[in-house]
Formats: C-alpha cells, structure tokens, sequence
C-alpha cells in the first residue's frame, strides 16, 4: 500500500505540472499494484482528460463509478471526458446522477453550466441574425486564405521593447528552458533557469513555485516549505492570481505531509482551500485529517488505563450500574481496542439493557479478535435468545461447545432454545402475532400453500428451499416456532 501511495503522489505531482504523460504511467503502476482503488482510477480519468484523450478518461471515469457508485467524483470526471467529446447529453447526464449523491457538490455545479453555456453558444451559432442576411453569399478567396492560413504572431523584437518588457521576455525565456528541463528531470538546470527567471523578473510569484516543486522532488521539503514561503510573500506583495498563492500553501501542506507532521499539513491545506478550493487539496485535506485521527487514536492506547476503566465498569456491573457500566468499558475499548474481553463485557451490559444490537456487534467484534474466546460466543447466543431468534442461538452456544464441550453456560443455553421449540402452540401463536415480518409471511396465499405442501411432502419441501427468498421466509418461521424442526 505504501508503493501504491507514492505512485499516486508522483502522478500528482506530475499532473501538477502539467506533466500528463508521467502522470498517467504513474497512475497505471499504482493500479496494477491495487485495481480496486477508485481514487486512482479518477486520477487517471483527469490526466487522461488534460492530455485530450478524452476516451480513455471516459473509460476510466466509467471504471471509477463502478467501483464506489456514491462517489460524486467519479461522475464529474465523466461529465468532463464526455463533455471534452462533445457528447454534451451525456455529460449532463453524468453531471446530474452525481449531484444525486451531493447536491451541494460545485464541481458538479460549474460542470452543468459550462455544458449548457456551451451547448447555448453552439445553438446561437445556427441561426442567422439581422445582420447576417449576406452570409450565405459566397466567401471570396481572399476570406478563404484568411481562414485556411491564421496569421501567425510576431516574434517580438527585443530591442524596440521597454525595460519592464524586456525583463518578463527573458525572464518566460528562462522559465519555458527551466520547465523542459524539469520535464527531463535534470532538476539542477531547472534550478538554474528558475533562478534565472527571478532575478529578470523578482515580481512574479510562479518561479518560486517552479523553483519550490524542484525542491519537492529533490526531497528537500525544508527548502521547498522557505521558497513557497518566500513566493506567497511576493504573490501578495503583487497581487498575485489567488490560485498561484493557493497552490504554493498546498505544497508546503504536501511537504509537511512528507515530513509525516500532519497537524502542520492540515493547516497549510486549509489555508489553500481558503485562497482556491480544488477537488486535489480537498482530497489532501481528508488524507492528513485521516492520519491525524489514526495517530491521536493510537496515542491513546494504553493497556494499563484500559484494565484500570475495566475494573471501574466491573464493580458497576456487579451493582447494577449498567448504563455507567458501558461508559467505562467503552472508555476501556479506547484503550485498548484489540482485547476481546473488553467487548465481551460490554455486550454483556447491552445485554441487560435490551440493546440487543449493540450487544450483537460488540459479540461479532470479539469473535472476530479471538474465535477461541468462548464468552463471544455464549454472549451472542444469549443476545439472540433475547431476539427471540433461538436457532441462531443454537449456532452460538454449538459455536461455544466446539471449543469446551463441558461448558455449564453453554450446555444450558443450548438446552433452553430446545426447550423453546417445544412451547405450546398457543403460546407460539402468541409470539408471532407480535412480530410483522411473521405476519406478513403467514398472510401470503403463496406461502400457505408451500407450508401445507411441505406438511405431507418432504420432497416438495427440498425443492422449495432451493429458492432464497422462500427459505429466508421459512427460516424466520423456524425462528419463530411456527415450523418445528424434527
């Protein structure tokens, strides 16, 4: 998982940079590592969309939803490589199934008006106006070398221009060889160029940033973090395209996520999101947001507070203080989340107080710790006796006898969901009454006649319990009580 992450970080980066094609064959090695991850699948949509093929990022836009249907980034990549093809009703399409997910998304927002702002100007362009009523005349030669042959520009001659001018000229010169250089990856000649730039043109806030991504892939976050610094510095001095100012917080924010300080990184990410939201620093945002917790959580563990919250919870279960007595467990779990008994504790609480779903997740989470604790085990097939769901709890307690056959609690719990397939009819009827989904079952003419067929045909009763949705039906009824099991 650490290759794959630093593959999507090196076509982030280059995607960044406008460096399509890196970016893509990045992408591509991370996917072959993990094909299941949706968030690199839409990353190569978008770089496959900036390189102009549109195609292929449609293809993977595609991938991406089927992947997490929910995920309303997935849908705006596939508007934008369906729009980049002109298929604007597709687009829309795509655009308008996200924001069924989100509907306060912007991306999904912007993408709806810009498809319709250019489906209305290609509309206008159909009809001729007043002032048009000569158009259909034909066009003379001259009109037509003027289309076929765009003039080209001037190239600008140094000498009649001004100081200023003469400074952004060389210093876009130096920066146009500083980036194919950069490209090539002989960052050393970038840096020259770069430098080169800003000393003809100290104003502009971009060579910091080019000099600042140079020294992110050097792995010199130290200097990157000053430089950025240094241009959002001079950005703001000159009132500089917010943008430019966000994606230099952004990278200091990616250089303290290097650095692994993510409290520092978040702030940094919430400073860009301030100057310029984007899909890319939102996702970074999350990322750290998530490592942080990950690292408060971890930070939090301690197996000797948690034996210390244990004990707490233990003498009010003992008083019947069970509602306090799962604030301390709980407390204790915090602690330490990978102690079975915890969780067995706990549910056995939940378990007084009727929370039987509660108590049957934190009985599976115990299974799933130790499948030797037994006390999972026997406390899920008491949760789902007190669910009235006593061939379930056979499967516990049989669960808990595989691993001691002698067990007393298990043995008896056993026994009483026998015991309670041999309850009275009456009283069966009673408990069922009082269950709707039983109800509902018994009231189907279908399934009244599958009951009555499997009554004298065993062979009838085999077949109907090869359709899943019958069985589940007589499962429940077998639950119940209504159909014994012999």
């Amino acid at each position: 998982m650490e290759k794959v992450n630093e593959l999507k970080e090196k076509g982030n980066r280059a995607l960044s940079a406008e460096n399509y094609d890196e970016a893509i064959a990045a992408y591509t090695e991370a996917i072959g590592l993990d094909d299941k991850n949706h968030v690199l699948y839409s990353n190569r949509s978008a770089a496959y969309a900036k390189a102009g093929k549109y195609d292929k990022a449609l293809e993977d836009a595609e991938k991406t939803i089927a992947l997490n249907p929910t995920w309303p980034k997935g849908y705006s990549r596939k508007g934008a490589a369906a729009a980049g093809l002109k298929n604007y009703r597709a687009a829309m399409e795509a655009y308008d199934e996200g924001l069924k997910y989100d509907p306060q998304n912007a991306v999904l927002q912007q993408g709806i008006q810009e498809v319709t702002a250019t489906v209305i100007q290609a509309m206008s362009g159909r009809f001729p106006t007043p002032m048009d009523v000569d158009s259909q005349s034909p066009p003379t030669k001259a009109s037509e070398q003027k289309k076929a042959e765009p003039p080209k520009p001037a190239e600008p001659k140094v000498d009649e221009m001004n100081e200023e001018e003469r400074k952004k000229y060389f210093a876009k010169k130096e920066k146009d060889a500083g980036n194919n250089a950069y490209k090539k990856k002989d960052f050393e000649t970038a840096l020259k160029h770069y430098h080169a730039a800003l000393e003809h043109d100290p104003t502009d806030i971009t060579f910091h940033n080019n000099i600042a991504a140079v020294y992110f892939e050097q792995k010199q976050y130290d200097d990157c973090i000053k430089e950025c610094e240094k241009g959002i510095e001079v950005g703001r001095e000159n009132r500089a395209d917010f943008k430019l100012i966000a994606k230099a917080l952004a990278r200091i924010g990616n250089s303290y996520r290097k650095m692994e300080d993510y409290k520092q990184a978040k702030v940094y990410f919430e400073k860009a999101m301030s100057e310029h939201r984007t899909p890319e620093i939102k996702t970074s945002l999350s990322e750290v947001e998530a490592k942080i917790k990950e690292e408060e959580r971890r930070a939090y563990i301690n197996p000797e507070l948690a034996e210390v919250e244990k004990e707490k919870g233990n003498e009010l279960f003992k008083k019947g203080d069970y509602s306090n007595a799962v604030k301390h467990y709980s407390e204790a779990i915090k602690r330490n989340p990978d102690d079975p008994k915890l969780y067995s504790n706990r549910a056995a609480c939940y378990t007084k107080l009727a929370a039987f779903d509660l108590g049957l997740k934190d009985c599976e989470t115990c299974i799933n710790l130790d499948d030797k604790f037994i006390k999972g085990y026997i406390r899920k097939g008491k949760i789902l006796q007190g669910m009235q769901k006593s061939s379930k709890a056979s499967a516990a307690y049989l669960k808990a006898l595989e691993i001691d056959p002698q067990n007393a609690e298990a043995l008896e719990g056993y026994r009483q969901c026998s015991i309670s397939y041999q309850r009275s009819p009456e009283d069966v009827m009673k408990n069922a009454l009082g269950d709707p989904e039983v109800q509902q079952i018994l009231k189907d003419p279908a399934m009244r006649v599958i009951l009555d067929q499997m009554q004298t045909d065993p062979k009838a009763a085999k077949d109907h319990l090869q359709n899943p949705a019958i069985a589940d039906k007589i499962m429940k009824l077998i639950e119940a009580g209504i159909v014994q099991i012999h």
